[in-house]
């Protein structure tokens, strides 16, 4: 969607760099297979994993996506459509427990196996319709039983799909949204009117995102800062 209307050269370094902070966020629990387009297929043996070890790494992952878009945003002056509409990208996890071989193909060493092609099937769902955010983990029920995750301990939905050739695929949903939201309410830092260094109050009927996307957005000086012609 991000892709199809807006251009191409700034678009496709803007995802380039948002990949690479998934994927070094995701090591060293989760090693790369492959780079797919816009999405990042990683594995890790499951002896190796826990349920804690897995959510912790997810949402940590899920974290420095957010912060790495807020940056990448506030750095930039452009006014492409490609950079205004960077908050519009956001991340969704798939995760599977499941049996896989190691396979060298065309030169590559591929993973292959009927669990690889659910944990594919299911990156075509409809978490976000029911959710009501783009933001999730989807965790298949294998995964949930194998890691010893408890899902509504965590106040996961459950959550089922169904695809052609595979059958009824069932599994949790975790809302990401969710959790940034607690984390950043968690980390908010309160600068008291004491200790403000200055300032100054304006009364606007615009609503509060809008405000502080003109306010930190260099790109938006321009059309409400006076004497501000450019911004390098």
């Amino acid at each position: 969607e991000y892709l199809s209307g807006v251009e191409l050269d700034h678009a496709q370094d803007i995802l380039a760099d948002l990949v690479s902070t998934v994927v070094t966020s995701l090591r060293p629990t989760f090693r790369l297979a492959k780079l797919e387009g816009d999405a990042a297929f990683t594995f890790a043996p499951a002896d190796g994993l826990d349920g804690s070890l897995l959510l912790d790494t997810i949402e940590r992952c899920y974290f420095g996506f957010r912060r790495r878009r807020r940056d990448v945003r506030q750095a930039t002056s452009c006014a492409c459509d490609a950079c205004v509409r960077i908050p519009d990208l956001d991340l969704k996890f798939v995760v599977h427990q499941g049996l896989a071989v190691r396979q060298r193909m065309a030169g590559r060493e591929e993973l292959v196996g009927a669990d690889v092609i659910v944990v594919h099937r299911l990156l075509k769902n409809s978490v976000a319709e029911s959710l009501g955010s783009s933001a999730y983990a989807l965790f298949s029920q294998q995964c949930i039983d194998a890691m010893g995750i408890g899902p509504d301990a965590l106040g996961m939905h459950e959550h089922a799909e169904w695809y052609e050739h595979v059958g009824e695929v069932r599994g949790w949903v975790l809302d990401l949204e969710r959790r940034w939201r607690e984390e950043e309410d968690r980390a908010r830092v309160i600068v008291s009117p004491e200790d403000a260094l200055f300032s100054t109050e304006m009364r606007t009927t615009a609503p509060p995102q809008l405000v502080w996307e003109f306010i930190t957005s260099p790109g938006r000086r321009r059309s409400w800062q006076a004497g501000v012609t450019d911004v390098i």
